[in-house]
Protein backbone atom coordinates (compact mmCIF):
# COMPACT_ATOMS: atom_id res chain seq x y z
CA UNK A 1 0.00 0.00 0.00
CA UNK A 2 1.45 3.63 -0.45
CA UNK A 3 1.90 3.15 -4.32
CA UNK A 4 0.20 4.02 -7.47
CA UNK A 5 -1.48 1.54 -9.20
CA UNK A 6 0.16 0.02 -12.02
CA UNK A 7 -0.83 1.51 -15.92
CA UNK A 8 -2.37 -1.41 -17.57
CA UNK A 9 -2.28 -1.86 -21.50
CA UNK A 10 -5.00 -0.46 -22.98
CA UNK A 11 -5.22 -3.19 -25.72
CA UNK A 12 -5.34 -6.10 -22.47
CA UNK A 13 -7.68 -3.96 -20.23
CA UNK A 14 -11.16 -4.14 -20.31
CA UNK A 15 -11.46 -0.52 -21.01
CA UNK A 16 -10.26 -1.32 -24.66
CA UNK A 17 -12.96 -1.12 -27.60
CA UNK A 18 -13.28 -4.80 -27.98
CA UNK A 19 -13.94 -5.25 -24.02
CA UNK A 20 -16.35 -2.55 -24.19
CA UNK A 21 -18.61 -4.00 -27.18
CA UNK A 22 -19.01 -7.18 -25.58
CA UNK A 23 -20.17 -6.45 -22.26
CA UNK A 24 -22.56 -4.37 -24.03
CA UNK A 25 -23.89 -6.64 -26.75
CA UNK A 26 -24.91 -9.21 -24.25
CA UNK A 27 -26.24 -6.88 -21.42
CA UNK A 28 -28.92 -6.10 -24.30
CA UNK A 29 -29.36 -9.63 -25.29
CA UNK A 30 -29.72 -10.61 -21.81
CA UNK A 31 -32.71 -7.58 -21.39
CA UNK A 32 -34.27 -8.49 -24.84
CA UNK A 33 -34.08 -12.26 -23.72
CA UNK A 34 -35.71 -11.43 -20.49
CA UNK A 35 -38.30 -8.71 -22.16
CA UNK A 36 -39.20 -11.24 -24.75
CA UNK A 37 -39.87 -14.36 -21.96
CA UNK A 38 -42.13 -11.66 -19.76
CA UNK A 39 -44.42 -10.91 -23.18
CA UNK A 40 -44.55 -15.26 -23.80
CA UNK A 41 -45.84 -15.29 -20.59
CA UNK A 42 -48.26 -12.56 -20.47
CA UNK A 43 -49.63 -14.29 -24.11
CA UNK A 44 -50.07 -17.80 -22.31
CA UNK A 45 -51.64 -16.38 -19.09
CA UNK A 46 -53.48 -12.76 -20.27
CA UNK A 47 -55.14 -13.46 -16.98
CA UNK A 48 -52.39 -13.13 -15.06
CA UNK A 49 -49.43 -11.12 -17.38
CA UNK A 50 -46.03 -11.16 -15.65
CA UNK A 51 -45.75 -8.23 -13.42
CA UNK A 52 -44.44 -4.78 -14.54
CA UNK A 53 -42.25 -4.16 -11.13
CA UNK A 54 -40.09 -7.12 -11.78
CA UNK A 55 -39.31 -6.14 -15.60
CA UNK A 56 -38.32 -2.80 -14.21
CA UNK A 57 -36.04 -4.60 -11.65
CA UNK A 58 -34.32 -6.67 -13.68
CA UNK A 59 -33.52 -4.39 -16.20
CA UNK A 60 -32.23 -2.10 -13.33
CA UNK A 61 -29.82 -4.49 -13.01
CA UNK A 62 -28.61 -4.58 -16.43
CA UNK A 63 -28.46 -0.93 -16.26
CA UNK A 64 -26.47 -1.16 -13.49
CA UNK A 65 -24.08 -3.72 -14.52
CA UNK A 66 -23.59 -1.20 -18.22
CA UNK A 67 -22.81 1.73 -15.64
CA UNK A 68 -20.13 -0.89 -13.74
CA UNK A 69 -18.06 -2.51 -17.35
CA UNK A 70 -18.49 0.41 -19.20
CA UNK A 71 -16.92 3.75 -19.75
CA UNK A 72 -16.41 6.24 -17.54
CA UNK A 73 -16.41 4.09 -14.53
CA UNK A 74 -14.53 0.78 -15.94
CA UNK A 75 -11.44 2.38 -17.42
CA UNK A 76 -10.84 4.57 -14.43
CA UNK A 77 -11.22 1.49 -12.28
CA UNK A 78 -7.62 0.55 -13.74
CA UNK A 79 -6.03 3.37 -12.28
CA UNK A 80 -7.82 4.62 -9.47
CA UNK A 81 -8.75 2.13 -6.59
CA UNK A 82 -11.95 3.93 -5.27
CA UNK A 83 -13.44 3.46 -9.05
CA UNK A 84 -12.60 0.03 -8.35
CA UNK A 85 -14.41 -0.20 -5.20
CA UNK A 86 -17.43 1.62 -6.50
CA UNK A 87 -17.59 -1.06 -9.43
CA UNK A 88 -17.77 -3.74 -6.58
CA UNK A 89 -19.91 -2.10 -5.75
CA UNK A 90 -22.46 -1.94 -8.59
CA UNK A 91 -21.24 -5.92 -9.28
CA UNK A 92 -21.16 -7.69 -6.61
CA UNK A 93 -24.28 -5.94 -4.05
CA UNK A 94 -26.85 -3.37 -6.01
CA UNK A 95 -26.90 -5.47 -9.67
CA UNK A 96 -27.69 -8.53 -7.91
CA UNK A 97 -30.44 -7.32 -5.99
CA UNK A 98 -32.10 -5.78 -9.18
CA UNK A 99 -31.73 -9.30 -11.24
CA UNK A 100 -32.81 -11.55 -8.16
CA UNK A 101 -35.91 -9.74 -7.56
CA UNK A 102 -36.88 -9.51 -11.44
CA UNK A 103 -37.48 -13.27 -10.30
CA UNK A 104 -35.73 -15.27 -13.55
CA UNK A 105 -35.94 -18.44 -12.42
CA UNK A 106 -39.77 -17.79 -11.98
CA UNK A 107 -40.20 -16.55 -15.53
CA UNK A 108 -38.61 -19.38 -17.25
CA UNK A 109 -40.67 -22.08 -15.26
CA UNK A 110 -43.72 -19.63 -16.45
CA UNK A 111 -42.54 -19.83 -20.04
CA UNK A 112 -40.79 -23.23 -20.60
CA UNK A 113 -42.40 -26.27 -21.96
CA UNK A 114 -43.70 -28.85 -18.97
CA UNK A 115 -41.07 -31.20 -19.21
CA UNK A 116 -38.95 -28.05 -19.30
CA UNK A 117 -40.46 -26.90 -16.43
CA UNK A 118 -40.14 -30.07 -14.51
CA UNK A 119 -36.60 -30.63 -15.47
CA UNK A 120 -35.17 -27.52 -14.03
CA UNK A 121 -37.43 -27.76 -11.08
CA UNK A 122 -35.82 -30.91 -10.06
CA UNK A 123 -32.03 -28.78 -10.73
CA UNK A 124 -33.65 -26.13 -8.09
CA UNK A 125 -34.47 -29.06 -5.70
CA UNK A 126 -31.28 -31.39 -6.41
CA UNK A 127 -28.78 -31.92 -3.56
CA UNK A 128 -26.24 -29.91 -5.07
CA UNK A 129 -28.83 -26.89 -5.15
CA UNK A 130 -29.60 -27.51 -1.84
CA UNK A 131 -25.81 -27.35 -0.84
CA UNK A 132 -24.85 -24.46 -3.12
CA UNK A 133 -28.21 -22.45 -1.91
CA UNK A 134 -27.03 -22.66 1.95
CA UNK A 135 -26.61 -19.14 3.33
CA UNK A 136 -23.28 -20.16 5.19
CA UNK A 137 -21.76 -20.99 1.86
CA UNK A 138 -23.06 -17.89 -0.05
CA UNK A 139 -22.06 -15.58 3.01
CA UNK A 140 -18.49 -17.40 2.13
CA UNK A 141 -18.10 -16.63 -1.22
CA UNK A 142 -19.53 -13.08 -1.12
CA UNK A 143 -18.16 -11.68 2.25
CA UNK A 144 -15.06 -14.57 2.77
CA UNK A 145 -13.70 -13.76 -0.48
CA UNK A 146 -13.32 -10.09 0.42
CA UNK A 147 -11.26 -10.62 3.10
CA UNK A 148 -9.45 -12.93 0.56
CA UNK A 149 -9.17 -10.44 -2.26
CA UNK A 150 -8.09 -7.11 -0.47
CA UNK A 151 -5.86 -8.50 2.35
CA UNK A 152 -3.65 -11.08 0.02
CA UNK A 153 -1.78 -10.23 -3.07
CA UNK A 154 -4.74 -11.95 -4.98
CA UNK A 155 -6.15 -8.44 -5.90
CA UNK A 156 -2.89 -7.49 -7.61
CA UNK A 157 -2.79 -10.85 -9.27
CA UNK A 158 -6.26 -10.33 -10.47
CA UNK A 159 -5.67 -7.22 -12.20
CA UNK A 160 -2.48 -7.79 -13.82
CA UNK A 161 -4.50 -8.92 -17.07
CA UNK A 162 -7.75 -9.13 -18.57
CA UNK A 163 -8.28 -12.64 -18.05
CA UNK A 164 -8.11 -12.39 -14.31
CA UNK A 165 -9.94 -9.10 -14.56
CA UNK A 166 -12.94 -10.26 -16.01
CA UNK A 167 -12.95 -13.51 -13.56
CA UNK A 168 -12.95 -10.58 -10.73
CA UNK A 169 -15.77 -9.59 -12.29
CA UNK A 170 -17.45 -12.69 -12.85
CA UNK A 171 -17.16 -14.01 -8.65
CA UNK A 172 -18.58 -10.37 -7.66
CA UNK A 173 -21.57 -11.24 -9.58
CA UNK A 174 -21.87 -14.85 -9.46
CA UNK A 175 -21.16 -14.66 -5.55
CA UNK A 176 -23.59 -11.72 -5.06
CA UNK A 177 -26.44 -12.63 -6.89
CA UNK A 178 -26.38 -16.30 -5.05
CA UNK A 179 -26.53 -14.35 -1.53
CA UNK A 180 -29.15 -11.93 -2.50
CA UNK A 181 -31.32 -15.05 -3.63
CA UNK A 182 -30.81 -17.08 -0.88
CA UNK A 183 -31.54 -14.07 1.41
CA UNK A 184 -34.34 -12.87 -0.17
CA UNK A 185 -34.89 -14.02 -3.28
CA UNK A 186 -38.76 -14.26 -4.99
CA UNK A 187 -37.80 -17.13 -6.87
CA UNK A 188 -38.23 -20.78 -5.75
CA UNK A 189 -34.86 -21.58 -3.48
CA UNK A 190 -34.29 -25.49 -2.09
CA UNK A 191 -34.94 -25.73 1.69
CA UNK A 192 -34.18 -21.74 2.49
CA UNK A 193 -33.96 -21.17 6.00
CA UNK A 194 -36.43 -18.66 7.79
CA UNK A 195 -36.74 -15.19 7.81
CA UNK A 196 -34.73 -15.22 11.67
CA UNK A 197 -31.95 -17.05 10.31
CA UNK A 198 -31.13 -15.34 7.29
CA UNK A 199 -31.63 -12.06 8.89
CA UNK A 200 -29.14 -13.56 11.30
CA UNK A 201 -26.63 -14.09 8.13
CA UNK A 202 -27.27 -10.36 7.05
CA UNK A 203 -26.21 -9.24 9.98
CA UNK A 204 -23.27 -11.41 9.94
CA UNK A 205 -22.30 -10.05 6.12
CA UNK A 206 -23.01 -6.49 7.53
CA UNK A 207 -20.63 -6.77 10.88
CA UNK A 208 -17.71 -8.48 8.41
CA UNK A 209 -18.02 -5.75 5.66
CA UNK A 210 -17.88 -2.90 8.48
CA UNK A 211 -14.75 -4.67 9.83
CA UNK A 212 -13.09 -5.13 5.96
CA UNK A 213 -13.94 -1.60 5.52
CA UNK A 214 -12.22 -0.38 9.04
CA UNK A 215 -8.86 -2.24 8.09
CA UNK A 216 -8.81 -0.86 5.01
CA UNK A 217 -9.28 2.61 5.89
CA UNK A 218 -6.62 2.51 8.85
CA UNK A 219 -3.94 0.09 6.12
CA UNK A 220 -4.18 -2.72 8.33
CA UNK A 221 -3.03 -6.34 7.15
CA UNK A 222 -4.13 -4.71 3.71
CA UNK A 223 -2.17 -5.97 0.57
CA UNK A 224 -3.31 -3.18 -1.96
CA UNK A 225 -0.89 -1.78 -4.14
CA UNK A 226 -2.46 1.83 -4.35
CA UNK A 227 -1.85 5.16 -2.64
CA UNK A 228 -3.01 5.52 0.78
CA UNK A 229 -5.92 8.43 -0.06
CA UNK A 230 -7.28 6.19 -2.53
CA UNK A 231 -7.10 3.38 -0.49
CA UNK A 232 -8.94 5.04 2.56
CA UNK A 233 -11.68 6.30 -0.23
CA UNK A 234 -12.10 3.07 -1.22
CA UNK A 235 -12.35 1.77 2.27
CA UNK A 236 -15.51 4.89 2.96
CA UNK A 237 -17.16 3.67 0.10
CA UNK A 238 -17.19 0.17 0.78
CA UNK A 239 -18.10 1.11 4.48
CA UNK A 240 -21.21 3.38 3.52
CA UNK A 241 -21.84 2.23 -0.60
CA UNK A 242 -22.37 -1.58 1.56
CA UNK A 243 -24.14 -0.39 4.18
CA UNK A 244 -27.05 0.84 1.71
CA UNK A 245 -26.58 -2.08 -0.68
CA UNK A 246 -27.12 -4.52 2.50
CA UNK A 247 -30.04 -2.50 3.91
CA UNK A 248 -32.08 -2.84 0.72
CA UNK A 249 -31.68 -6.07 1.00
CA UNK A 250 -33.04 -6.17 4.79
CA UNK A 251 -35.86 -4.17 3.22
CA UNK A 252 -36.14 -6.96 0.23
CA UNK A 253 -36.38 -9.91 2.77
CA UNK A 254 -39.06 -8.00 4.72
CA UNK A 255 -41.62 -7.43 2.05
CA UNK A 256 -41.69 -10.76 1.35
CA UNK A 257 -42.25 -12.27 4.51
CA UNK A 258 -45.60 -13.02 5.21
CA UNK A 259 -46.27 -14.69 8.72
CA UNK A 260 -47.84 -18.44 9.34
CA UNK A 261 -51.32 -17.91 9.57
CA UNK A 262 -52.57 -19.67 13.21
CA UNK A 263 -54.90 -22.01 13.05
CA UNK A 264 -58.30 -21.66 14.53
CA UNK A 265 -57.15 -24.07 16.95
CA UNK A 266 -54.12 -21.98 17.78
CA UNK A 267 -56.21 -18.55 17.71
CA UNK A 268 -58.48 -20.12 20.45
Amino acid sequence: MGHAMPPHDPHASPSGWPETVVPALVLLLVAGAYLLLARRAGRRNSARPWPRGRSVSFLSGCLLLALALLPPLAPQAHTDFRAHMAQHLLIGMYAPLALVLGAPATLLLRTLPAARGRQLTAVLNSRPAQVVAHPALALLLSTGGLALLYFTPLYDATTGGPVGHWLLHAHFLLSGYLFAYVIAGPDPAPSRPGVRARLVCLGVAIAAHAVLSQLMYGGFLVDIDAPVEQVQGAAEIMYYGGDIAELLLAAALVSTWRPAHRTAAGAG
